[in-house]
């Protein structure tokens, strides 16, 4: 067993980082980056792993708002032809 000493605002940069990674613990988060130490893996190589991981998922968010943005324009778009359908319906002696 290892223990190590660090301050509250490490403590917490350390759980915010667990949420980034996925990792379950500060524990998981700690073992991992030392097995990858100790395999020779070095942090370019990590970082850029979750920054590939980041950017594919802001790609598929991307994708995703077009996609929400262009149904709510088209039904904006039914909707305004379905109003100016209605509006030519009525009389216009009632209009005023």
């Amino acid at each position: 067993m290892i223990s190590v000493r660090v301050s509250e605002e490490e403590y917490s940069a350390f759980r915010r980082l667990c949420l980034v990674a996925g990792a379950r613990s500060v524990s998981d988060l700690t073992r991992d980056a030392m097995r990858m130490l100790l395999n020779g893996a070095n942090r370019e190589d990590v970082l850029g792993i979750h920054v590939n991981e980041f950017r594919t998922q802001m790609r598929s968010l991307d994708r995703k708002i077009e996609q929400l943005a262009a149904e709510i324009a088209t039904g904006l778009k039914h909707k305004a032809r379905r109003t100016e359908n209605s509006l030519a319906e009525v009389p216009s002696d009632t209009i005023n």
